[in-house]
């Protein structure tokens, strides 16, 4: 007699879930520490993440819905885990949870105990674990909610009918809101009128406020996330940032969260959008059309060069313009790639570029990963005066060849031809003077300055964390400060000499297939800083694995690895099913040693089974 049960189904690899451990302590928990024992019985969705990365904030827009639909079942866990020294610091770590509106518990982990014990090595990372306390899924990158949303349905099934899955409320408790006039403010504009036009940026709205810098004249926005145009009153935004003055006497705004740029007529306060459709571009995605047309990514400041809206479009490490005239936006400058690299704009690298700032043959940017200060000429190349790439970062002083920041957001053009810095990390106000290519400290003391405007013989700072403008002198001669240097705390992966397999694993979710109905549906690159690290294994191919040769003269160095791949829905009714891109970049810090591995593992998506 045959056998015509249906064939069982597989079962998912689990590994036992390391314990949540960080210094810091928990968040958003009404003051009560977390172990994995307390969470048993709950789907619990790690997030690796740190402030500074942008991708890191897609994720959390990402995981709110989830968050909502399966509230009574799944627990989001942040698991803080800094790059730059201001980042290991709890209470910018309290700052930043409200500052990006993080709904559920967070744990602070400053010395990277917990991502050590889950072999993270790339901010955002999300790890799945289900109700027993087992890890079943593990994912890089943004782009991934779909999947763990199918991932949670079929653990909710599968463990409601073990009786082991537990209902209820999570651990979240909301902190108490505060009476301040602005909450983290991001940038700020000197209007026609003299008074300041400021992104309310945790509130999702902009403030006007009197020259005095503190009255409140008007607000303009419901202060409630959204993506409305209509009057003051009505209209809504999602965490805006930068601010420019347009030709007709609008203000163009960089609408971070709802990637678009919105105009605002100063006279009516009525808002409109000029450019975006509320979604988040992707890779594949056009990069050029009407603008109401095109997707764009966290666009995080504007500033009018070559009559043009030139837009930091720091989601996806790159400039775009708009064009009021045509109504068109268009890339500008840069790969998508992450990193420090100068030439035409079409080779450039940016690192999430933040701040901008125009003078009639220069516009100046903060590219804020990469800890840089750089421009671009009215030809269009890139050129860097201050940084030196991802990981080298402080507070020093002196030649611009040897100067450093710390993620500065900011750029303001000084009325001598200097740029004035926010470096934001180092809670100062730096200047970079062309003429001398010398970096000096004009203020300290500052809590996370994240723009600057003039005005008069004063300039303006937008002290973020401290939810405020603050008027300073400009001083004659600079403030001098000790200096400091610092590399990234991530320990370097220990290989061998010679011969590395890199292997980028990809797992498409369940119930999707890689999308190949236009060729290969993956793509793999790779290069090293410095380049003499590779010897062999540098540039772009589809297969996701590739045997790295090393150069064992160069002892230590950075793998840049970027991976994508994209799959599909794998409904045969379907005529047009859904598709989903997956794509995360790598800096992994390498050491050459003989004993060192001689396979190097990235999770994009799915589990090691090696």
């Amino acid at each position: 007699m045959s056998d015509t049960s249906p064939a069982p189904t597989p079962r998912r690899v689990r590994v036992r879930a390391p314990e949540l451990t960080g210094k810091g302590g928990w968040l958003n928990t009404g003051g009560k520490q977390y172990t994995l024992a307390d969470l048993r019985g709950r789907i619990v969705v790690l997030d690796f993440w740190t402030f500074c990365c942008v991708n890191c904030l897609h994720v959390l827009d990402e995981l709110r819905e989830l968050e909502e639909r399966h509230r009574d079942t799944v627990v989001v866990v942040g698991v803080h885990s800094p790059k730059f020294v201001h980042e290991a610091e709890h209470r910018a770590v309290v700052d930043a949870v409200e500052r990006y509106g993080v709904a559920h518990p967070v744990l602070d982990d400053p010395e990277l105990a917990t991502w050590k014990q889950y072999a993270v090595r790339a901010w955002p990372t999300l790890v799945v674990i289900d109700p027993e306390g087992y890890v079943v899924a593990q994912h890089a990158g943004e782009g991934h909610a779909h999947a763990i949303a199918r991932l949670v349905e079929e653990l909710e099934a599968e463990h409601g009918a073990k009786g082991t899955l537990r209902r209820g409320d999570g651990p979240y408790v909301a902190p108490e809101p505060e009476p301040t006039a602005l909450r983290f403010p991001g940038k700020a504009l000197l209007l026609p009128s003299g008074n300041f036009l400021v992104s309310d940026t945790t509130r999702h709205r902009l403030v006007e406020l009197a020259e005095d810098a503190e009255t409140v004249v008007r607000r303009i926005g419901s202060g409630t996330r959204g993506f409305a145009d209509g009057t003051a009153a009505e209209a809504s935004f999602s965490e805006p940032q930068g601010l420019a003055l347009l030709d007709d006497g609008s203000v163009v705004v960089a609408d971070t969260v709802n990637h678009a740029l919105r105009r605002l007529d100063l006279t009516t306060g009525e808002v409109t959008t000029l450019a975006g459709t509320g979604r988040q571009w992707w890779q594949g995605s056009p990069t050029a059309g009407a603008a109401r047309e095109i997707d764009l990514s966290s666009p995080w400041d504007v500033a009018v060069f070559g009559g043009k809206v030139w837009i930091a479009m720091a989601g996806v490490h790159q400039l775009w313009t708009y064009d009021p005239r045509a109504g068109t936006v268009a890339v500008a400058a840069g790969t998508t790639n992450e990193g420090l690299v100068d030439g035409p704009a079409g080779e450039a690298w940016f690192a999430q570029p933040s701040g901008l700032a125009a003078t009639e043959d220069r516009l100046w940017l903060a590219d804020s990963e990469t800890s840089a200060l750089r421009w671009v000429d009215l030809e269009g190349h890139v050129h860097t005066a201050v940084g030196t790439g991802l990981f080298d970062f402080g507070h020093r002083d002196g030649a611009a060849e040897q100067a450093l920041f710390q993620h500065p957001l900011g750029v303001t053009v000084l009325p001598d031809g200097s740029v004035a810095v926010s470096d934001t990390y180092n809670h100062a106000l730096r200047r970079y003077d062309p003429a001398t290519g010398e970096v000096t400290t004009l203020a300290t003391d500052l809590r996370e300055p994240s723009d600057a405007v003039l005005a008069g013989d004063d300039i303006v700072v937008v002290e973020s964390a401290r939810h405020r403008l603050t008027r300073l002198r400009l001083p004659e001669e600079a403030v001098r400060v000790a200096s400091v240097a610092h590399r990234t705390q991530r320990a370097a992966t220990e290989v061998a000499p010679g011969e590395l397999r890199l292997d980028v694993i990809f797992q498409a979710p369940a119930g999707q297939k890689l999308d190949m109905r236009y060729g290969p549906s993956t793509r793999l690159l790779v290069s090293s800083t410095p380049p003499e690290l590779l010897v062999e294994g540098e540039g772009a191919d589809t297969d996701l694995s590739r045997a790295l040769t090393l150069n064992p003269a160069v002892q230590e160095g950075v793998l840049h690895v970027s991976a994508m791949a994209a799959s599909c829905d794998d409904d045969p009714a379907n005529q047009y099913p859904a598709c989903h891109v997956h794509q995360q970049d790598w800096g992994v810090p390498v050491r050459i040693t003989a004993g060192g591995v001689s396979r190097l593992p990235l999770v994009l998506a799915g589990m090691d089974r090696q």
